[in-house]
């Protein structure tokens, strides 16, 4: 077999997917090789074309190359993310470093920027349509980040680290990976069990066996875990053990220690902002967002702290006298807060987390995630049993819209296995777009959710927490940014957005979940199919902002050390530059960052969320005064609103600026105070 025959680029099964199940692991190193040839040949035809630039023989070119080089990217960073093994972890380490070579040699080609320059500087008199004119904005000033302007001496060191930086990140997220796929804490039945809910020792007693320990239960790392572990668990002990381990990934020394990984990382981010004109890489990195600057940034992020900080140090004082209470005779650390923080919920609302697990099974909660996108956007979602995805434990839907029309393929990989990357995601096989190729006009996305949920024990139901659900809506969310895409150009397509306004869609839709309506509807009692009562429903909306003070340091401290570093003008020590910025801003010493930076995937696995965290909680602005909107109606449903969105927000990937397409929905820009009440912060 060729490699242009490999089975990477056969897209031929039902729905335009690809033949999975034929595709093993080594297909992907010569299907690289095809691709980025192919790729070679095709930029250079583009670059060297000795007709005059225009919009179709440049711009819908570069579009349109690249084709194979996407398809094996997308297939081998899927399985690397959600199957990985060595023969895939050292092919990724070879090809990220690689792939960042490739792209810095396009972007520093000289012949093509001059064709793209060319239409930049005419394009007034182009005649563009405005999705034209901003895919030409786009690209060009892609073209000037990525060292276009610079001299030779520039350019080359320029792709040097960017080239070291890929490499790095690669490392960075093995690392995590190998920290926590290596640890486990078995315990026995009896004592060591003390709190725990039935479905969470089932679900470690699953665990412990697939990792050939039956008969005993099994604490992982991983958050659908770790979390309702330390939530649960009355020993104190065996809650610090875990909390440690979780909170020392990437930075346990040895051969996983990320902090020299972090050094460098910094360092040569910092130089390539300089080598652009940047004051600082977050000076850089913000340069095309809805923010702008850093100091916008810091802006939101502080009035948040000082709130968030009020607000947690007042529930200290309140865990710490339920501590007394109980005759305990020690400070709230940062293992207990969890523990302690549940038991004073069950006191002020008078339930409890295992209370109301039983009414969030999966798969009511995912037919819920369904629901709400047919009421909202008229979509269906039906399940494809008989085709294999990525992984056999990944499940397939065919998207249609209201006329019966297939639009998109969904595909669904739900549980953690040592083998994934933790977290949860959403990522595109296929983005679409509206281009005329030789097959015909346009593609349909194929759009992948991935979370990391507990694995029930054959023949049982995964029940989730109401974070749980929150997460299947978010990322669901994403999915729909991708499968409702209605673009032409894939640089535009779906999700491909400024990183403060692409978790707008996500983050509204997790508004959904909590409408009394589709709580009534879906949070039924995965035995008896009775729904949740009332009185219990009342008590979940009235808790909504409970331990808000908890949730917001977590988070903003992460997203504060994110922005410390990267306005950072020197290489400092990780450990210490993290500990001496967290106590500048006072941080409660009962709580830790959501991402300590050794395990900081989001920031320093990749360059996607680098300086960009605060970009969840810049979403949450925009995603609060969102469902205000509909709140404004009276109708969570509201066919109007709903429309609207679909069509500025949730259809129009980047084809126009975030801030024209807020207002074009809205009728006006954000206000906070929405964001800062749900939060429970006003």
């Amino acid at each position: 077999m060729t490699a242009s025959a490999s089975p990477v680029f056969d897209w031929s099964g039902p729905l335009g997917l690809p033949q999975f199940d034929r595709i093993t692991d080594a297909d992907f190193a010569p299907a690289f090789e095809t691709a980025f040839a192919e790729h070679d040949a095709e930029i250079a035809a583009i670059a060297d074309n000795p007709a005059e630039p225009d919009f179709e023989n440049t711009l819908e070119a570069l579009e349109r190359a690249g084709d194979k080089l996407s398809k094996v990217s997308a297939l081998f960073w899927n399985r690397a993310g959600t199957d990985t093994n060595a023969v895939i972890q050292a092919l990724e380490r070879e090809i990220a470093p690689r792939m960042s070579r490739h792209y810095s040699k396009i972007a520093m080609n000289k012949a093509l920027f001059g064709r793209v320059d060319a239409l930049y500087q005419a394009r007034a008199e182009l005649g563009l349509t405005p999705e034209q004119d901003r895919l030409l904005e786009r690209i060009w000033k892609s073209f000037i980040k990525s060292g276009a302007g610079l001299d030779a001496d520039g350019q080359a060191r320029l792709a040097q680290v960017g080239e070291t930086l890929a490499g790095l990140g690669a490392k960075f997220g093995q690392n995590v990976l190998a920290d926590e796929s290596d640890y486990l804490m078995l315990l026995e039945d009896g004592d060591d069990l003390a709190g725990l809910s039935e479905d969470l020792r089932a679900a470690m007693a699953a665990v412990a066996e697939d990792r050939g320990h039956p008969g005993k239960y099994a604490v992982t790392l991983s958050r659908s875990i770790i979390e309702p572990f330390l939530a649960a668990s009355a020993r104190r002990d065996l809650r610090e053990t875990a909390f440690r381990a979780w909170t020392a990934r990437g930075a346990k020394g040895g051969v996983t220690d990320n902090a020299p990984l972090i050094s460098e990382i910094i360092a040569l981010r910092a130089e390539k902002a300089k080598l652009l004109g940047y004051e600082s890489y977050a000076a850089y990195k913000l340069d095309d967002t809805m923010a702008k600057t850093p100091e916008a940034v810091e802006e939101l992020l502080g009035d948040v702290w000082s709130r968030a900080v009020r607000s947690a140090e007042a529930d200290q004082s309140d865990l710490a006298a339920l501590i007394a209470e109980e005759g305990g005779n020690h400070e709230v650390a940062a293992w207990d807060w969890r523990y302690y923080a549940e038991k004073l919920k069950a006191q002020r609302f008078a339930f409890s987390a295992d209370e109301l697990k039983p009414y969030f099974p999966l798969t009511r909660m995912i037919e819920a995630c369904f629901d709400v996108a047919n009421r909202l956007f008229g979509v269906t979602m039906t399940e494809r049993k008989e085709l294999r995805g990525p992984h056999p434990e990944a499940r397939v839907f065919e998207v249609k819209n209201r006329d019966g029309a297939t639009i998109a393929t969904f595909i669904a990989d739900y549980f953690a296995r040592p083998s994934k990357r933790s977290g949860a995601w959403m990522s595109a096989l296929q983005s679409q777009d509206g281009l005329a190729r030789p097959e015909g006009i346009g593609r349909n996305p194929i759009v992948v959710n991935v979370m990391n949920f507990a694995k029930p024990a054959a023949g049982q139901e995964a029940l989730l927490s109401l974070d749980d659900a929150r997460t299947l809506f978010h990322e669901f969310g994403h999915a729909l940014h991708g499968m409702l895409s209605d673009v032409t150009y894939p640089s535009l397509s779906g999700t491909s957005v400024s990183r403060d306004f692409v978790e707008l869609p996500s983050q509204l839709y997790e508004h959904w979940l909590t409408v009394p309506e589709i709580l009534e509807k879906h949070a039924r009692h995965y035995r008896t199919g009775e729904p949740i009562p009332k009185a219990l429903l009342d008590k979940v909306l009235a808790a909504q902002t409970f331990n808000a003070g908890f949730a917001a340091v977590e988070f903003t401290a992460s997203a504060l050390v994110d922005m410390a570093w990267h306005t950072a003008g020197d290489k400092p020590e990780p450990a210490a530059f993290e500990a001496e910025t967290l106590k500048r801003l006072g941080m409660p010493e009962a709580i830790v960052m959501r991402h300590a930076s050794p395990h900081f995937l989001h920031v320093f696995s990749g360059e996607g969320y680098s300086a960009g965290y605060y970009s969840y909680m810049w979403s949450e602005v925009l995603d609060a005064d969102a469902f205000a909107a509909f709140e404004e109606t009276g109708d969570p449903f509201d066919a109007g609103t709903a429309e609207k969105l679909k069509t500025h927000v949730y259809a129009a990937g980047g084809s126009r600026d975030p801030a024209e397409l807020y207002q074009a929905f809205r009728g006006r820009m954000p206000d906070a105070t929405a964001m800062l009440e749900k939060r429970g912060l006003a």
